[in-house]
Order: structure tokens, then sequence, then C-alpha cells
């Protein structure tokens, strides 16, 4: 298949690209510059703007683009930042699909367990309800940007995720040096859940929803087990063979990361329904095994 993606050189992004052209599919790659060869479509998301003609023959099309969450403290421009460079890509997207010819079979959107805000020991799936706070709103005016692309009958679906266990990006990949180093810890008391997935199936999912025609809307990418933050600090600890004695008192995370702090102390127990549902294997479900995975990442 011939696969348009936004955001290609993120964590996930990159490994999608990968992985796709090992299989022999073509992959075309979104850039914010002027395209430098056959394989670049120019975009400029938040001026909404892109080569449409770009997108012509691709069969599905990906959009990973997204300033990150935890990057930079939570002032009122960064949290612009968050929101525009999601939901007004989104929105860029949809309405250029509608304008092709030939409308690709599938958009598939990021999103991000976020939608749910803190549901405690709650396990929630698919069919729960936004939750309260900043993340949780913009996670549903991002699903809410795709509707053109859903009203012109394109099969639309959000990859919901949660956090990637990588050691080479994303939260876990600035957890990693300090676990090694021996300073490790809970956050807060530690009783929070994370919904978390190995970055090999991060991607082996999306592949999953691009290729099952009876996923559609939102899709959680979390592993069928969310562990809380106590349990993985433990797990971290064994994998590494490092100690874990350290912990970080709530009142320091509010005030070394502002309202982010929101977000690292909730608890989100997301449950992959869909994907169980529809056949999904996980290479490696239990956080032991996703922090072996990404030891051996290379």
């Amino acid at each position: 298949m011939r696969i348009a993606i936004a955001g290609s050189s993120g964590l996930i992004g990159t490994s999608l690209v990968r992985s796709l052209r090992s299989d022999g599919h073509e992959v075309v790659r979104l850039v914010r510059r002027s395209a430098r060869s056959a394989d670049e479509v120019e975009w400029d998301p938040l001026r909404q703007r892109v080569d449409a003609a770009g997108l012509a023959g691709c069969a599905a099309v990906v959009n990973l683009a997204g300033a990150g969450v935890g990057d930079h403290r939570w002032t009122e421009a960064y949290r612009r930042e968050i929101r525009d460079s999601r939901v007004l890509g989104t929105a860029t997207l949809a309405e250029a699909v509608t304008t092709l010819d030939t409308p690709p079979e599938v958009l598939l959107c990021g999103s991000a367990v976020g939608y749910y805000g803190d549901t405690g020991d709650r396990a929630v799936d698919e069919s729960a309800p936004p939750g309260d706070g900043f993340l949780p709103e913009v996670c549903v005016e991002w699903e809410e940007a795709a509707a053109p692309a859903e009203e012109a009958g394109v099969r639309t679906a959000f990859a919901r995720t949660g956090l990637v266990v990588s050691r080479r990006g994303g939260a876990w990949g600035r957890m990693f040096p300090l676990f090694k180093a021996g300073l490790g810890g809970r956050l807060g008391d530690g009783r929070q859940y994370w919904s978390f997935i190995s970055l090999h199936d991060e991607v082996a999912a999306l592949r999953h929803i691009l290729d099952t025609p009876e996923l559609v809307g939102p899709v959680n990418c979390t592993a069928p087990a969310p562990a809380t933050n106590r349990e993985i600090t433990s797990a971290m600890g064994r994998v590494l063979r490092r100690p874990t004695v350290l912990a970080v008192p709530a009142p320091a995370l509010r005030l070394v990361l502002g309202d982010m702090a929101s977000d690292v102390l909730g608890s989100q127990r997301a449950i992959p329904a869909k994907l169980l549902e529809s056949g999904f294997s996980f290479a490696f479900p239990s956080i032991e095994q996703s922090i072996t995975a990404a030891l051996g990442e290379r």
C-alpha cells in the first residue's frame, strides 16, 4: 500500500515507517518544509495547509503529529501549542482527504488515554466518557477534528495510546537513565495506574488497526494489564538490577512540574477492549516484558 504519515520523525512514527517499509509498503512522509524527494509531502498544520496532491493514491493516512506533552512546563503558550499541533493538524488532513478523487480507505489519528482523565482504580474501555481537565479537553477536540473525513465515509480510527515503553524517547526514554543510575523511585504514593504499551506492540497495534476494517472510532493502544507506578518502579529495579528506594513526594512534583504534575500523579487504568476483541495479540503484555523489550531495541 501507499501510506502517508504525519509525525514520521517522532518515536512512534520512526518505528512505524521502518516497519511498513520493511514489508514493502510505500511510505510518504509529511514534512514541515519544502519536499526534497518523492517520498515527502509538504504541509503546515498550524496554517492548515497541505499539498493534497501528494496524498493521491494513498490507501491510508496516519497522523501522529503533536507537540510533546512532557517537553515543557504547561505555560499558557505551551498549552496552546499542545492543542493546536494536534487539533489543527488533524483538521487539515481530514479536510484534505475529502478533496481527493479517490479518498483513502482509512484515516488513523493519534489520540491518548488522557481522554479518560483520572479514573482512579476504575478500569475503562473505549466506551467510557471523557474525563475533566486540560488533557481530556484536548483529546476530545483532537478526535472531533477528524469529523470531515468521517462524514465523507472514510473509515476513521483514533489510537488512544498510553505511555510507550522505549529507551529511545518519550517519558520512558527519560526514565531509563535515572533508574540505571539508581536514582529511580515511585512518584507520589505510587498507587496511580499507568496504562503502558511496548514500542513493538504500539507499532503492531497501529498496523492492526490499518488492516482491520471493523476497527472504527477510538481504540485503546495499551497493554492488557495496566500497572501502578509502585509496581512499575519495582519492575524497573528488577530488570535493571538497581535500587529503587528513592521517592518523589507529590508536593515536590507539583513544584517542579506545575500543572503537568496532575497528569503524572493521575491514575488511568485503560483496557484495550477493541484490540483484544478483534484478535490482536500482544508480544509483551506485562510491564517486565515491555521493559526488557525496550532494553533490546536497536
